[in-house]
Parts: structure tokens; sequence; C-alpha cells
């Protein structure tokens, strides 16, 4: 079994399990994370929110306004920088 089919056979319960471990630093059993756990518990995260909707990932901000119009700037949109 590669990475990507463990990934794919993660359930949300599994997912949210290993987000509050990464959060605490260590596993519900009380044990710390090591540095290389953490790691890849990292990845598998970033990686399984990859499948989800934009606002139910890590890190999503909210840039609505109640009217519909986005506040802010769009950070992967690309921006003109002016020298004067």
């Amino acid at each position: 079994m590669n990475y990507e089919e463990l990934i794919s056979r993660m359930t949300p319960k599994m997912h949210q399990a290993i987000k509050t471990a990464i959060e605490l630093g260590k596993w519900p059993d009380g044990k710390k994370m090591s540095a290389d756990q953490l790691q890849i518990c990292l990845r598998a995260v970033i990686h399984y929110d990859q499948n989800l909707p934009a606002e139910d990932r890590i890190g999503f901000i909210d840039r609505s306004r109640e009217d519909g119009t986005m506040k802010g700037v769009d950070p992967l949109q690309e921006q003109v920088i002016k020298f004067h």
C-alpha cells in the first residue's frame, strides 16, 4: 500500500485525531510525538485536506463580507508592485 492509498483510507475521525495530536504534541495515550512523527502527521493532514472544500481546510481565512464581497486582497492572485 502506498502513501496515497493510506491517505484515501483515512476517515474524518482519524483526521481529527491526528490534528489534535499535532496541536497537543502528543498521542491520545499521552506519549510525546517525536519530530519525525510530527512531520509525517503534518504531511498527512495537509495531503488529506487537499480533498476537502477550501473552507474546511487548515488555515482557511474567510474573507467574505455579509454582502458577498471580499475584504482584503487574495494572496493567491498576482499583485502589481509600483515603485515611485
